[in-house]
């Protein structure tokens, strides 16, 4: 089976990753040759990760790494793939004006999967017109070869029999499949997760605990791998108020973020992509005690 990754990031190698891993070849796209070198090295990185553990052997990796391409053509990323993943930045006219240019080169029996933690399935699928029946929501978790779950969308359009072979593809890649049968913002796992983060900041706010204290609560007490704080500088405070934002549209003022959040934003502490966020960071991203 062909798989064709739209986005080289984070989410994308990872998902690319994934399905070479599954035994699948993968192709990632992306706009530019550095993004995708980045993308190369983060895949090998992860790859020898595997076998210092004893999860994989070094041929198996290197297996898993010759079935693995990259290409800044879309249309050759596409061309015969069963699978088409787009995993492009949270930004609606972005994912509309890519998948537009997609349905013109993949084939018309291709399963076509948008991984995006809040925006409508329904809203991105409008962009395909008569098509829109095949676009369904494949929700993978940061980083996706380590976390268990994928989150399925049925859009407003989504036809019942693309909802079953996500689940078939997100199975197929070793993981532990839930549906969200209604294209609600926030689906059900960032829904559920930003307004528990959220509380987690007004407590800090109001002096309720430290943030090192309020993520060791919910560690220790609830057994999350990380805190709601700590994986909120993980993954960007201006990223994490984008989305509220959304919600606060959607589901109303209890998402709305708080003055001290879009004050930080304000200030550039947007967690360890600068340094500073709920915590502080030195130059190679260790939080400073």
């Amino acid at each position: 089976m062909k798989v064709a990754v739209l986005g080289s990031g984070i989410m994308g190698n990872g998902i690319a990753q994934l399905a070479v891993m599954a035994g699948d070849t993968a192709v990632a796209y992306d706009v530019g040759d550095e993004a995708l070198q980045r993308a190369s090295a983060a895949v090998e990185k992860s790859l020898a990760r595997f076998v210092k553990s004893g999860k994989k052997t070094q041929e198996e990796a290197d297996e898993a790494f010759a079935r693995l391409s990259f290409t800044t053509s879309l249309a050759d990323a596409v061309t015969g793939a069963d699978v088409v993943i787009e995993a492009a930045p949270e930004i609606l006219d972005l994912k509309q004006d890519l998948w537009k240019q997609v349905v013109g080169h993949a084939p018309a029996e291709a399963l076509l999967g948008t991984n995006t933690s809040q925006l409508s399935i329904t809203s991105i699928a409008a962009a395909l017109g008569d098509e829109a029946s095949r676009l369904v929501g494949i929700h993978f978790f940061n980083p996706p070869v380590m976390m268990r779950l994928v989150e399925v969308i049925a859009g407003l359009e989504t036809a019942p029999e693309n909802v079953e072979r996500a689940k078939a593809f997100g199975e197929h890649v070793g993981k532990t499949v839930v549906v969200c049968q209604k294209d609600s913002p926030g689906f059900i796992t960032s829904r559920a997760y930003a307004i528990l983060r959220l509380e987690c900041v007004k407590m800090l706010e109001e002096g309720i605990a430290t943030a090192e204290d309020i993520d060791t609560a919910l560690k220790l007490g609830f057994n999350f791998p990380m805190g709601p704080l700590e994986l909120g500088d993980m993954n960007g405070v201006d990223t994490y108020v984008h989305a509220i934002s959304g919600l606060e549209k959607a589901h109303g003022d209890r998402f709305r973020p708080t003055v001290g959040l879009r004050n930080m934003v304000a200030a550039n502490r947007l967690g360890r992509k600068t340094g500073a966020g709920f915590y502080d960071y030195d130059a190679d991203g260790q939080k400073v005690v």
